[in-house]
């Protein structure tokens, strides 16, 4: 079983953890499931966020009785240093615990220093010193806002989206946390779903040994993939090394991460799907985007307003309304029989 050291945390972790977002989408009974059995496989860091719904307080139910032996990453979207106290007491309380592994400013469009004026940074070094965190950490999305955090030396972990999709600054930024001694957690090592092979996305991930990849698991059949890894993690070989062309090939120059910041949107329209529609309709069955329910949503793309709300939170600078557009023609073509797939 292969581990990772999460810098100078000194948490180790075998070199599969569990991303619980998706677990907000299922009965709390299946979510104790998953969890249970990530956890009986081997699994021991296991992630999620205030702002995933009821996530925190199922991975509490679960896993509470086993505290002493996970890791729990949670996060926070505070704004100010007494909003960040008032969701950590909430997170501790949802995850019945008396502290948290490595709490992590969720995604800020800066890098919270102390005597920014935020109180973001003063509130986490109390936190620190009460023993309620033990590491501290930042998820972002914006490679200036990752590079900085890295640099400033102030956090220990950082988590960014990294998948064989990466772009030479990424594979940078990864190599910068390992020369920095900090923790790299990597989110979307399946871009939302656009990774149809997860010992692709493995095989490539295992090059970086400083590199612990969170897999969202919503699905029994999901974890078990993962849990095979374990003991026979997949190698990089020819194969593989081809597919992850193609796919790089296909998939290179503006698409949708799917990672939802554009949100919500002032005309309902699902954006974090309907914009990378075209992608995820030819490499997953098509017959799941083509219900009704599917075609009501991408229909809808019809009332956007050009408002530019989605293009201004993007935070990998897309022309959101342009791809909403493009995969709205595109879909149109397919369910009119007009474009084959």
């Amino acid at each position: 079983m292969k581990t990772v050291r999460l810098g100078r945390t000194e948490i180790l972790s075998p070199k599969n953890g569990f991303g619980a977002l998706p677990v907000q989408r299922v009965s709390e009974d299946y979510a104790a499931m998953l969890l249970r059995k990530a956890y009986d496989a081997g699994f021991t860091f296991f992630d999620t966020a205030r702002a995933y719904s009821d996530s925190e307080k199922k991975l509490g139910l679960a896993l509470s009785d086993v505290r002493d032996r996970i890791t729990i990453a949670t996060k926070t979207g505070a704004k100010t240093g007494e909003a960040l106290r008032a969701d950590l007491e909430t997170s501790l309380k949802n995850l019945r615990t008396d502290h948290i592994d490595v709490y992590q400013l969720h995604n800020p469009p800066f890098c919270p220093k102390p005597g920014d004026g935020s109180g973001l940074y003063e509130a986490l070094l109390e936190a620190k010193a009460a023993g309620k965190i033990l590491h501290i950490g930042i998820t972002n999305h914006r490679l200036n806002v990752a590079e900085e955090a890295v640099r400033s030396g102030l956090y220990e972990t950082l988590q960014f989206p990294f998948c064989y999709l990466a772009s030479e600054q990424d594979i940078a930024l990864v190599k910068l946390c390992a020369e920095k001694n900090i923790g790299f957690i990597a989110m979307k090592a399946l871009s939302g779903g656009l990774i149809t092979r997860s010992d692709a996305a493995y095989a490539w991930l295992d090059q970086f040994d400083n590199v612990l990849p969170i897999w969202g698991v919503q699905r029994e059949s999901e974890l078990d993939e993962f849990i095979s890894y374990m003991d026979n993690p997949p190698t990089l070989t020819g194969e593989l090394s081809e597919l992850i062309e193609r796919d790089r090939r296909e998939l290179s120059g503006s698409f949708c991460r799917g990672c939802g910041y554009c949100m919500p949107c002032p005309m309902g329209i699902e954006i974090f799907n309907c914009a990378r529609m075209s992608q995820m309709i030819r490499r997953s069955p098509s017959a799941g985007w083509l219900t009704e329910e599917r075609q009501k949503m991408m229909f809808n793309i019809e009332n956007c307003i050009g408002c530019g709300h989605c293009s201004s939170k993007c935070p990998y600078g897309l022309d959101t309304p342009s791809l909403l557009k493009q995969n709205l023609e595109d879909y149109r073509g397919i369910v009119e029989g007009r474009i084959k797939i």
